[in-house]
């Protein structure tokens, strides 16, 4: 009988089980993702809302510090990306999710002692551990998937498996939506504590799949791990900081990826602070968790559905193009809705048509551009992009986004910031175009 789910979502002979581990795996990111998310914005809002946060005598609005805390994380970041690269020369697929599902699961336990009276240093710590959780569990996510896969294989299987991504942060979202205000920011540690561990069980069991080859999955020899180590050394690439950046800077289509990332971090972050501050401006201090979660529930709801009925869809009968085109497109309307009406629900709105489509279909092509490429530059290259390029893009649109603040004092001067959008999606738009074509031609019509 003809698969009528084919369409959405092609899971071929073989592939199933690596399909669902990777599944569960990704669920379960997403999902502590979307647990401490409006944990640590909550958290940093409700603490400075009321007297503000003061720095060399300018008195910061609780969204404006927010955008300093943003700041910070490119310092966490390029920590990040420094001891990604040292660790992925030595570990590989889920030795390295092991290696640092071990180091957050100590995290949580120190900051459960922490959060029983939190301070200011404990919001500072958490808003930046919370944000270095995402970064790195991420990567070494799409990391373990690019490495796992051929580009035939990614358009097919990434809709299945991003799809345990947007079904995790709905689950995730809604769950802190039923139980945000009877359950101790404390508590919750412990539970994404146990989600961690769960994370690092299925990726033990994903991993021995994957390095016997079976399963249709591609299997990466270790010589090879061996080669791309002496490779390194022998281009003088010592500095794991620096090492993923040469391998950007030495080929277009990763400085394409380069764009497409940062284009879009520019763009969500300007899109974040608008509905932070509107947020801040029409909501009491007592309801703005409640409505973070209200609006992250809504947002993931729609990305689930997108994922489930779209993603695969337009990857496998349009192009991987097709689908980076979307984001950007959604967001030229939101921004212009925004720009004639910054009023609570369209400001809402932008959050979810941010991460609605941004989480689904617009990750699941982008990650599949990385496919094509080696493993170094899945590796190394991708931590870079995805840890300070991603983290270098959200200080630019911070900057941005106080000089506008600080230039025009009022709630409705965040509209304005709607018009640097405009430029970034054009620029965005046109990024695209390479990159997907670039793709097309690397991976072929057989999709190797």
């Amino acid at each position: 009988m003809k698969n009528p789910f084919r369409a959405f979502m092609d899971i071929r002979k073989g592939e199933l089980s690596l399909s669902l581990l990777m599944f569960s795996y990704f669920f379960l990111v997403i999902t502590s993702f979307w647990i401490l998310k409006p944990l640590k914005k909550t958290l940093f809002i409700t603490f400075y809302q009321q007297d503000g946060f003061g720095i060399v005598g300018w008195n910061m609005s609780a969204s404006q510090a927010e955008l300093l805390a943003k700041i910070l994380n490119m310092v966490v970041a390029f920590a990040a990306v420094a001891t990604f690269t040292w660790l992925s020369r030595r570990f590989r697929r889920q030795q390295l999710t092991i290696i640092f599902s071990a180091f957050f699961m100590v995290c949580y336990v120190i900051f459960y002692f922490l959060a029983q009276d939190p301070g200011s240093v404990t919001v500072w710590s958490f808003y930046l551990f919370g944000d270095l959780f995402s970064t790195l569990m991420v990567a070494t996510f799409f990391a373990f998937m690019n490495d796992s896969v051929t580009p035939d294989s990614a358009r097919r299987l990434y809709g299945l498996i991003g799809f345990g991504g947007v079904a995790g942060g709905a689950f995730g979202s809604l769950v802190v939506r039923m139980w945000i205000s009877m359950i101790s920011i404390a508590t919750w540690l412990w539970v994404t504590f146990a989600l961690t561990l769960m994370i690092g069980i299925i990726a033990h069991f994903a991993g021995k799949l994957a390095v016997q080859g079976g399963d249709g999955v591609p299997e990466l020899e270790d010589k090879q791990l061996s080669s791309d180590a002496r490779e390194s050394e022998e281009t003088g690439e010592k500095n794991a900081a620096l090492e993923g950046a040469r391998l950007v800077f030495r080929s277009k289509y990763l400085l394409a990826i380069v764009g497409v990332v940062g284009f879009y971090e520019i763009a969500s972050t300007i899109l974040d602070f608008q509905f932070t501050a509107t947020v801040e401006h029409y909501v009491a201090a007592a309801d703005i968790a409640s409505h973070f979660s209200t609006v992250y529930t809504i947002t993931n709801f729609m990305a689930m559905f997108v994922q489930l009925f779209l993603t695969s869809f337009i990857m496998t009968r349009f192009s991987v193009k097709t689908a980076l085109m979307i984001l950007p497109g959604a967001i030229l309307f939101a921004s212009m809705g925004f720009a004639a009406a910054p009023v609570l629900i369209i400001g809402s709105a932008l959050n979810t048509v941010d991460n609605g489509f941004s989480y689904s279909i617009n990750q699941s092509a982008k990650e599949t551009l990385y496919v094509p490429t080696t493993r170094n530059e899945k590796y190394k290259a991708k931590a870079f992009i995805d840890m300070f390029v991603q983290r270098f893009a959200k200080v630019l649109a911070v900057g941005i986004s106080l000089l506008i603040t600080m230039l025009f004092k009022d709630f409705s001067s965040v509209r304005y910031l709607s018009f640097v959008i405009f430029a970034i999606a054009v620029l965005w738009i046109l990024t695209v175009r390479y990159a997907g074509k670039r793709f097309e031609e690397l991976a072929g019509p057989g999709g190797r």
